[in-house]
């Protein structure tokens, strides 16, 4: 399945997406030394980003986590891309200095996690997993 979005910070990736239903902050939201979810009562709650495309509607949270995401770039603990159904600035600005490729304005309900997911420039291109097959969890780090 093809999908568009608006481009954040240009680039490619390929991953296996994980998707959450509610905003992330990185501050506090996820380990950088780790990239699992801390956030308690978050629905990613214990999942890894690490390699990820994570997709997630919109961020939350302090200025520190655009620095939040960039030492988890420099930690390998980052996601491969960032899909959002809308940008914030704190999101935006950690992709931008981490070089981590962003879209927003992307339909994220055609996006389950586990769907192998590539992002080149403004597209989304969506493999979906067998149903018959598990999709994995984050939980490779």
């Amino acid at each position: 399945m093809k999908l568009t979005g608006r481009v954040i910070k240009q680039g490619q990736a390929a991953g296996r997406a994980l998707v959450s239903p509610e905003p992330i902050g990185f501050l506090g939201g996820v380990d950088p030394e780790t990239g699992v979810v801390i956030e308690k009562g978050h629905p990613l709650e214990g999942e890894c980003v690490a390699g990820t495309v994570l997709c997630f509607p919109t961020g939350k949270g302090s200025t520190v986590g655009s620095y939040t995401i960039y030492r988890m770039n420099k930690a390998g603990t980052a996601p491969a891309a960032i899909l959002n159904a809308q940008s914030e600035a704190i999101v935006a600005v950690g992709a931008i200095i981490s070089e981590i490729p962003m879209l927003d304005q992307v339909d994220l309900a055609k996006i389950d996690s586990g769907d192998w997911v590539s992002v080149k420039g403004g597209r989304v291109l969506v493999e979906k997993v067998s149903p018959r097959v598990t999709p994995p969890t984050g939980k490779w780090c």
